[in-house]
């Protein structure tokens, strides 16, 4: 399962907030919803995300192996 809990972590190490994120970036906010419930987004979303927090992809997703 694809964890995106390394992308809150990022955003606060790097101090964007979401409403920058939707406001700044053009962000939508049905992608922060995604990301919150842990849903599929695309690789172009997250090369997105990836040029916006000017990090690597290691910082927005993580794979943790379902039991």
């Amino acid at each position: 399962m694809i964890c995106y809990n390394p992308f809150w972590e990022t955003l606060t190490r790097t101090g964007v907030t979401g409403y920058a994120l939707v406001h700044k970036f053009n962000v939508s906010n049905g992608t922060l919803y995604r990301m919150r419930k842990n849903e599929p987004l695309s690789t172009v979303t997250i090369n997105e995300l990836c040029k916006i927090l000017k990090c690597r992809v290691e910082d927005i997703l993580l794979y943790v192996e379902e039991e």
